[in-house]
């Protein structure tokens, strides 16, 4: 199964890759997402490691049934040849009705396919209002015009 853009990547392509991922996300479908990365992937994610599709797809569905009303934006930080790096920000609320803006940094490793064979993120969460909630778009993909992290100063 092959997922262009494949690598080696260029700023263009690297760009699509984090679009592509970020609409995933959001999707909020583990399934989905899964369909991404290797079937052996290599995940760490804040203190959890973990290996292979099951397991992400337990781990989304865990992550999703907490992180209420999920809504993530990707940014490319830095491409070389295989591998991406990226920074985002998402915020989600709990089923106590608190919210919060998460912001972290994932690095990735893909496959001559172009599925992602290794991915570690390092997150962050701080409680914020609902007032300050920056991320309002429906449920879903980002609107293409709606502000990138850069544009809103995170």
């Amino acid at each position: 199964m092959s997922r262009p853009p494949l690598p080696p990547f260029n700023v263009e392509t690297a760009k699509q890759k984090v679009r592509m991922a970020e609409d995933g996300w959001n999707s909020r479908d583990p399934e989905k997402v899964s369909l991404a990365y290797t079937p052996d992937s290599r995940w760490r994610n804040r203190t959890e490691m973990f290996e292979g599709r099951e397991n992400i797809v337990a781990f989304l569905s865990r992550k999703w049934a907490k992180e209420i009303e999920y809504r993530l934006i990707k940014e490319l930080w830095a491409f070389h040849e295989n591998r991406i790096g990226v920074r985002f920000a998402y915020e989600y609320r709990d089923d106590s009705g608190n919210w919060f803006r998460a912001y972290g940094n994932e690095n990735w490793e893909f496959d001559e396919e172009g599925l992602m064979r290794h991915r570690f993120a390092q997150i962050n969460d701080k409680p914020i209002t609902e007032e300050e909630r920056l991320f309002r778009w429906p449920l879903g993909r980002r609107p293409d015009d709606h502000p990138g992290l850069s544009d809103l100063g995170l």
